[in-house]
């Protein structure tokens, strides 16, 4: 099922930019949906897009990236190994907020009159912009310019410019800088949304240390029940030929600078702000205080100007690295122009990277710092959907994403004996290494997690030849999860002596703990393939490696062989009398799901139907099979693959915004091109058209990855199962498509273009490289950069 787009802006009042997203109108009406759009954020700190006013406000947002509170999990009737403490993350302290008075008059949007208004998020430099024109009542002309960025290059600092110029008239004008840390509920679930984060009805944040020098306020709090400390400072330079006068006062949750002047026409003043926060659960808060003046002391005096500079720097490298470019995905009816599509791309990849860039030693949350939503927590779909993009075009960024996994390795092996397992059970939900979901049916029961993870970084080592990181974390990784997947299934008579794992849920989260999940046995079956090829490796490559592994795991040979096993075993679903695979045992047995008689308003499913509806009806949230398809693609004949899509195609939802992007590449390979071009759409936009309906309560990063994937993997063809790369591009009839897309893989830069009939691979950087080109091998060099091949 296709969804379509909820939102078709006014082309004048939003008009098409390939490098921006802007907004020439104030609308009232979409507020938490811009707050979304415009949110800016480096992977550490993110702020929602709103407005420097303070207001109006849909859902303000402050976040930094695994800073959270902790709750205990209450249960109705609470039953052995279920989580006990839920996570969620903070709307930490607000310093976005630059207020304007002219003649004592606040500038506020609702009720201004504005002779013009421009506000963009500039996606080419990394920053929000915002630029304006307001007439008083009394007739005074006011130009008003703000730009924002949280830095790249600096983790903890964010900056606002804010101009002011009074045009005709003089005008006594206060800008007052403010930062708040007075808790407030900034979300309200609607209708009983499982997807929206918890409301916090007592405050969170308590005070323990402040700190007033000159122009400089520093606020440091702590979290009530996870006693995370929180320091953020605010410092400022001020420019201006008018005269003016600076007060500063704070409390334990607030802080104000105060500057009043005398405004001249045609004299303007300009504001620098900046904003730092660190956060830690063990430093003291004087410590803390003493980071962020430190920050403080390092950029105050430097202006707007050399944090802007730096940040398009990292912009340009950015983009050079990742930038897709393409053309021709409009061709069909209703469809946006090559402009509008350009632009989805650059507003997926830019929001992936202000997600990801400095997570460093955290997850990418479902959201990024765009929002709250799922609390601000981890999932597998950072590895499935986000790691891609993030092994080929930044791949130290998608190590720090592993190393994070490896550092709750403990706490998966404790997670396993809670739940009578062996080895190690990772998360499926969390921010600080703890299960955090409450509902075991759609999420404990996703064991498929541990395979996510070791697929991510089979993945990685094979695009990065990252032997040490596999040495070193990756392979106890592998046995601790291979123990799992080995000690969760056994060999049932009834099938056959097959390796059988019951009692679990796959991706689709509309059919729960079910037993033999396609997806979930043909994951764990890489899972302890690649366990038992990495063990073997390692005791004939680096004995001395390997028994310190050993050792320390206490690792029997006699397991390997079970691995091997079991893997050869693994009962694979599969229907003789419909030639196809069934999701699960149980999966052609249910009732069918009477689509023609849901109307469009009663979806998504969860919110207008008890689970226990939908469990026993053939209905599907998001791509299950098809989503194996598309990871094993090698395990799966064409003719498989056209069947299992036909059959699965009709009965997905897309009440998961993980389908379309999936959905489209499985499309195009079995050369359903009309319905992959219009999956495509529906990823590609499916935070600006707001498809799925609750962009207001941030974006939806993993989509975002998946739009990516839909341009590498479907359009450009490309496939990395054996550790290669060998490109199988589309010739897509009666379409004009052409991409160009940059990758980087063994520490070499290369692009792919494809235009029409023609694929051209060029290398940019390093050293020679060996690819493929319909399994034919060749070789790009520095003498010889560029080869040209036919699209088949």
């Amino acid at each position: 099922m296709i969804h379509h787009e909820r939102v078709r802006p006014d082309p004048h009042v939003y008009p098409p930019d390939e490098w921006n997203v802007i907004e020439k109108k104030f609308n009232p009406r979409i507020i938490p949906h811009t707050e979304t759009i415009m949110a800016v954020g480096n992977g550490y700190l993110g702020l929602r897009g709103c407005f420097e006013e303070g207001g109006p406000i849909g859902q303000d947002g402050t976040f930094i990236n695994g800073f959270y509170e902790t709750w205990p999990i209450v249960y109705g009737e609470t039953a052995f190994g279920f989580a006990k403490t839920g996570q969620t993350i903070v709307n930490a302290t607000d310093t976005k907020i630059v207020k304007l008075f002219v003649d004592d008059e606040p500038f506020w949007l609702p009720n201004a009159s504005l002779r013009s208004y421009d506000r963009r998020l500039n996606m080419k430099a990394g920053m929000l912009e915002r630029e304006l024109l307001w007439e008083t009542p009394s007739g005074k002309l006011v130009w008003m310019r703000s730009r924002r960025l949280v830095s790249f290059p600096h983790r903890h600092l964010a900056a606002i410019s804010f101009e002011v110029e009074v045009k005709n008239a003089e005008a006594p004008v206060v800008i007052s800088s403010e930062i708040v840390a007075i808790h407030r509920k900034s979300i309200t679930p609607e209708g009983g949304d499982p997807r929206q984060a918890k409301v916090f009805h007592d405050r969170i944040l308590m005070p323990l240390t402040q700190i007033s020098q000159g122009q400089r306020i520093v606020l440091c709090h702590e979290t009530k029940s996870s006693k995370m400390h929180l320091a953020c400072g605010i410092d400022h330079d001020f420019e201006t030929e008018n005269s003016y006068t600076v007060k500063t006062k704070h409390s334990e949750d607030f802080g104000q600078v105060l500057y009043s002047m005398n405004a001249v026409p045609g004299i303007p003043a300009r504001l620098t702000k900046y904003m730092v926060y660190h956060t830690t659960a063990t430093a003291s808060p004087e410590e803390m205080c003493d980071r962020v003046e430190r920050t403080l002391d390092r950029v105050k005096g430097q202006g707007f100007l050399p944090l802007q500079k730096a940040q398009q720097e990292f912009m340009d490298d950015f983009w050079r690295r990742s930038d897709v470019r393409v053309t021709g995905l409009s061709q069909y009816p209703n469809g946006r122009s090559d402009m509008e599509i350009q632009q989805a791309v650059r507003f997926n990849l830019f929001h992936v990277l202000q997600a990801s860039a400095r997570a460093e030693t955290t997850g990418v949350a479902a959201k990024g710092l765009t929002g709250s939503a799922y609390e601000g927590q981890y999932f597998w779909d950072a590895e499935i959907y986000i790691m891609p993009f993030l092994i080929y075009t930044a791949p130290r960024v998608a190590k720090n994403m592993l190393t994070f996994r490896y550092q709750m390795l403990e706490q998966a092996k404790k997670r396993a004996k809670e739940l009578g397992m062996k080895g190690a059970m990772f998360p499926w939900r969390t921010i600080n290494g703890e299960e955090a979901s409450a509902y075991y049916a759609a999420g404990t029961a996703q064991y498929h997690i541990n395979a996510d993870i070791m697929f991510a970084m089979r993945k990685y080592i094979n695009a990065t030849g990252d032997e040490e990181f596999l040495v070193n974390y990756g392979a106890e990784m592998l046995v601790q999860t291979a123990r799992m997947w080995n000690d969760l299934g056994f060999f049932s008579e009834k099938k056959g002596g097959k390796f059988c794992i019951n009692g679990v849920t796959g991706p689709d989260e509309y059919n729960t703990v079910v037993d033999n999940n396609l997806y979930t046995n043909l994951m764990a079956r890489e899972n302890l393939r690649y366990a038992v090829r990495t063990v073997e490796w390692l005791r004939e490559k680096d004995i001395r490696s390997f028994e310190i592994l050993s050792r320390k795991l206490r690792l029997d040979p006699g397991e390997i062989e079970d691995w091997k096993t079991s893997a050869e075993n693994m009962f694979i679903p599969y229907d003789e009398a419909l030639g196809i695979n069934p999701q699960d045992d149980s999966f052609l047995n249910k009732e069918p799901w009477d689509f023609e008689n849901t109307p469009q308003d009663r979806y998504p499913l969860l919110l207008f139907f008890h689970p226990l509806t939908i469990y026993r009806h053939r209905v599907i949230k998001q791509a299950d099979v098809v989503l194996a398809m598309f990871l094993l693609r090698k395990e799966f004949s064409l003719e498989q693959k056209k069947r299992n899509f036909q059959f699965y195609d009709p009965l997905t939802t897309g009440d998961s915004s993980l389908s379309s992007c999936i959905q489209s590449i499985l499309a195009l390979e079995i050369g359903e091109y009309e319905k992959a071009t219009r999956y495509a759409r529906a990823a590609l936009l499916m935070d600006l058209a707001d498809v799925g309906g609750n962009v207001k309560d941030g974006c939806h990063i993993a989509s975002m990855g998946g739009a990516w994937m839909i341009l590498a993997y479907g359009i450009a063809g490309m496939q990395d199962c054996n550790g290669t790369l060998d490109f199988h591009p589309k010739n897509i009839p009666d379409a004009d498509i052409s991409i160009r897309i940059p990758l980087t893989y063994r520490g070499r830069l290369f692009a792919v273009e494809i235009e029409g009939r023609t694929a051209k691979y060029t290398l940019m950087e390093g050293d020679d490289l060996t690819l493929f080109h319909y399994n034919e091998e060749f070789t790009l060099t520095k003498q010889n950069p560029v080869a040209v091949r036919p699209v088949k």
